[in-house]
């Protein structure tokens, strides 16, 4: 193997190692999400916990964040729970780092 190969294959599974930490981060801020969520709707217990799941697999609908939000917003609605969507994203972001700082913590253990 060429050291040209070698660097490509390091490249390449960094790549996939970075993929991966961003797959987790994602899924981890929709899990904690879906948690606040469900406080706001009055969602306790192991219904609290479907819903967090819930929110986890909407983000598989399409590409990027807004499955996420326009499921959390709809059940906000449903439930007249007050919520801009700007406020919404914000928490989002929030909950991003606090999800990074988990996995990174989790991963560095």
């Amino acid at each position: 193997m060429t050291t040209f190969d070698e660097r490509e294959t390091a490249f390449e599974n960094k790549f996939k190692h970075d993929k991966e930490l961003e797959f987790k981060v994602n899924s981890r801020r929709n899990k904690l999400l879906g948690l606040w969520a469900a406080k706001l709707l009055g969602i306790d217990g192991s219904e609290a916990e479907a819903y967090a799941k819930s929110v986890v697999a909407s983000d598989f609908e399409k590409p990027g964040d807004d499955d996420v939000l326009q499921k959390v917003l709809g059940d906000f609605k449903a439930k007249n729970v007050e919520m801009s969507e700007h406020r919404l994203r914000k928490h989002m972001d929030e909950l991003l780092a606090t999800a990074k700082q988990q996995i990174m913590t989790e991963v560095n253990s």
